[in-house]
């Protein structure tokens, strides 16, 4: 081969090269809007995604991607005896329902599920030996450590999912939960009592001028208020959390976004005792009785206040 044949052969091979390049672009590209569209239309149905071997292939390894995918893998049948994995993928729905109703809703983010009975395949791929777990996959890049959500540390609820995806994906999602028609109950019940008892003493309403009853009863609504019970009917908040892992329950959340029903019952009692402090502390000043009484009511108080404040401030130091 001549020089001149060989110039020509390299022409060719470049040339080949630069048009295969070329044209390759549109065809991922097309590749990417197809896997979009069909990711869309799958979440408009349902807003998990659930993923066989083919399906995670396709959306999830495949590359170039232009969107996260937030994975749960979870073993929901009985025989597996994962007691937490209903509870999780419940949370997990919630997260993914408040996406989808969420007016920043886009391509951007997907939620899908696997299940160890229909795809055992992708665990043994993700090296995952126990569920529930949380996965991120980000558009571009491989997994970081941070990808897999510390559930041992920080739990399931879906306010601990929203904020993992938020710090993986940088998109805030405000959870919405279901109304919980059963947490209204009490109150219901309240109410009728009320009026129950308004409707027998009619004839003698002395007690609604009672100052010692209205006191009682600001004090307990104020209390409820601060110590989250709201939180709890609102956001149907877990009563513990069940670590799936060591089995250890913990009746504090880690979170300082996020609480436990137990947790608000803790904190209702102690502000009710430093409450009861601050009361002992002005009785002991305003009563005229015997010095030495009113000194030690007024240590009493002081230490409640001290003791039970310190209390409060270690337990809202250790959520982070």
């Amino acid at each position: 081969m001549d020089s001149l044949e060989l110039r020509f052969f390299l022409f060719a091979v470049s040339t080949s090269a630069i048009y295969f390049a070329v044209t390759a672009i549109p065809n991922k590209n097309a590749a990417l809007e197809e896997r979009v569209v069909q990711l869309k239309q799958l979440s408009s149905h349902r807003s998990i995604i659930q993923l066989d071997n083919r399906k995670f292939n396709y959306y999830v390894k495949s590359v170039p991607r232009n969107y996260s995918i937030i994975i749960m893998l979870t073993a929901l049948q009985s025989q597996r005896l994962c007691s937490s994995c209903s509870e999780a993928s419940s949370e997990f729905e919630i997260v993914a329902n408040s996406w989808r109703q969420s007016l920043a809703f886009s391509s951007a983010l997907f939620f899908a599920m696997v299940d160890y009975d229909d795809s055992s395949d992708i665990f043994n791929t993700l090296h995952v030996g126990a569920a529930p777990a949380f996965i991120h996959f980000p558009p571009k890049g491989k997994r970081q450590p941070g990808d897999i959500m510390a559930i041992d540390s920080f739990g399931f609820s879906a306010e601990a999912i929203a904020k993992f995806v938020n710090d993986r994906t940088g998109i805030k999602i405000a959870i919405i939960r279901p109304i919980n028609y059963v947490a209204a109950a009490p109150v219901l019940l309240a109410v009728v009592l009320l009026a129950t008892l308004v409707y027998l003493k009619l004839d003698d309403l002395d007690f609604f001028y009672n100052k010692s009853i209205w006191a009682i009863a600001t004090l307990a609504f104020i209390l409820t208020m601060t110590s989250g019970q709201m939180w709890n009917y609102i956001l149907d908040a877990p009563f513990v959390h069940r670590n799936p892992e060591s089995g250890e329950t913990l009746y504090v959340h880690p979170w300082s976004d996020s609480q436990l029903v137990v947790e608000t019952y803790i904190v209702f009692a102690l502000n009710a005792a430093v409450v009861i402090g601050i009361i002992l502390l002005n009785e002991a000043s305003a009563v005229k009785t015997d010095i030495g009484k009113r000194r030690i009511v007024a240590l009493i108080g002081l230490g409640s206040v001290m003791f039970f404040f310190s209390v409060l401030m270690v337990i809202f130091r250790s959520k982070s």
